[in-house]
């Protein structure tokens, strides 16, 4: 270990700062966070950093930098850019017997800075030891996507009833599992869902029933996107990653499921037209049976849970059964899909409106307002349209969309074996007889399809390079 890691205490102690440009602003943004009084020595100093400092109880003197400005203080940081100075400040404070950072320059530390992750009052500090700054900040921009900022609240609970729970449980090992409950529990996620009185009530109550533990568990509805891992967001993964019961569509990529905690139960619920795995009845009664026992469901869904995903639905059996649950949006498959194939769903010059539409609806009909979907510059986008494809192309041609509107399907969309199938409105369903593009795939109407070609660029439709592009 080259460095021993320790948070100093820095509120309303004495630091001198030398330097008055952007290093030195930067240095000092952390220096006023921990509530240092910094005082600033140099020719000039940037006005922001002046203004920072005098809002923080700073001081900025203009002028040569000399020993005696680090009398009695507690920290020195060197941000300047002139060695030779820059060895007489750690020297001088070396021995003072105050540590001091010379900015870029290891071997005149006799302490390092972190890179930072402020969940204050948490706070996470990576190093390197000065090897690898880059490093080090490479590894916190991961910390800061896995630690959710809601943890600064949650930290600022915990602290206010450490000690009712101290004087509620009396031994160490009693209090260490109480509190891993409560951290991995709803109160928890009460806090990350913003609901900070509601954690609190329920902190409250399960400081008075002696244990963290409720009986009823919770639900997420959790949009899986369209099936790129990469796409979910990091509250989606968080969730999937703690749940004891994930519930998942057909539509949900293999790529995705594996993210989820590996211990977790994994039930398959997916549909495919006329072949429920388990009906909307079974999946409602599920969701409830497994919450009610206590446990963590994630009801796994591709896309967005709201937008064709029968989430509320879902949730107005959860509320019925009276289960706490949360719903986390999701990539939908009309935006994913067709920023992929290079399908911009509006565009200033061809599209200022755009219509989602389902396939079928719920007692299997389709019967559509064509006359609604005929409307220039609007673009529609048909989810589970293949089996009414030319059905829903005729439709719109009888109501007088013109047959030679573009459209487009794009089948397994976001994934490495996306297709795309550009025609027009007469050719399209005749084209996908030939090509006979597989499920699950969207259904694309209107004049933006005309880009496609032009603004393709994932996969094996890609637009070409143009001529003086540099292609590796």
């Amino acid at each position: 270990m080259d460095y021993l890691p320790l948070f100093f205490d820095l509120k309303q102690r004495p630091v001198l700062l030398v330097g008055g440009g952007d290093v030195a602003l930067r240095k000092a943004r952390l220096l006023t966070r921990a509530g240092a009084q910094v005082t600033c020595v140099a020719h000039e100093v940037l006005p922001e950093l002046h203004e920072m400092l005098d809002l923080h109880q700073g001081q900025v003197v203009i002028g040569e930098y000399h020993p005696q400005l680090i009398d009695e203080k507690v920290l020195v940081l060197a941000a300047t850019d002139d060695d030779v100075l820059n060895e007489r400040i750690h020297h001088d404070a070396v021995a003072r017997n105050v540590p001091v950072n010379v900015v870029d320059s290891p071997a005149l530390c006799t302490f390092v800075f972190p890179a930072i992750v402020d969940r204050s009052p948490i706070v996470i500090g990576i190093s390197s030891g000065g090897q690898s700054p880059v490093l080090a900040r490479l590894l916190r921009a991961k910390l800061e996507t896995w630690i959710p900022t809601g943890y600064s609240r949650l930290g600022q609970l915990v602290g206010r009833f450490r000690d009712k729970v101290k004087a509620r449980f009396g031994s160490v090992n009693e209090r260490r599992v109480f509190w891993e409950s409560v951290l991995q529990g709803q109160v928890a996620e009460r806090v990350f869902a913003g609901q900070d009185s509601a954690a609190e009530t329920l902190l409250e109550q399960q400081i008075e029933a002696g244990n963290a533990r409720h009986q009823v568990g919770e639900v997420y509805l959790v949009g899986a996107g369209p099936g790129d891992p990469e796409l979910l967001t990091f509250k989606a993964l968080r969730l999937m990653q703690q749940a004891d019961v994930v519930l998942y569509d057909r539509l949900v990529s293999p790529e995705v499921l594996d993210l989820c905690r590996r211990d977790a139960d994994l039930i398959f619920v997916g549909k495919q037209r006329d072949n429920h795995a388990v009906p909307q009845k079974g999946i409602n009664k599920l969701l409830v049976d497994h919450a009610l026992a206590g446990k963590r469901v994630v009801r796994l869904k591709g896309g967005d849970p709201f937008i064709f995903g029968r989430g509320g639905e879902e949730i107005a059996e959860l509320k019925k059964a009276g289960v706490p649950f949360q719903v986390v949006p999701g990539i939908t498959a009309a935006s994913a899909c067709s920023t992929y194939a290079g399908i911009p769903l509006t565009h200033r010059d061809y599209a200022q409106s755009v219509k989602f539409i389902t396939g079928q609806l719920k007692n299997r009909t389709t019967e559509l307002n064509y006359a609604e979907l005929v409307h220039p510059n609007q673009t529609i986008v048909f989810y589970m349209g293949l089996h009414t494809l030319r059905q829903n192309c005729e439709g719109l041609m009888a109501h007088g969309k013109p047959g030679d509107t573009p459209a487009a399907i794009v089948s397994r969309g976001t994934a490495e074996d996306q297709q795309v199938l550009v025609g027009t409105l007469s050719t399209l369903p005749d084209l996908q007889d030939e090509a006979q593009l597989p499920a699950p795939a969207l259904v694309i109407v209107g004049e933006v399809v005309e880009l496609q070609e032009d603004l393709s660029w994932f996969g094996d439709n890609a637009a070409p390079a143009v001529a003086g592009e540099h292609v590796d």
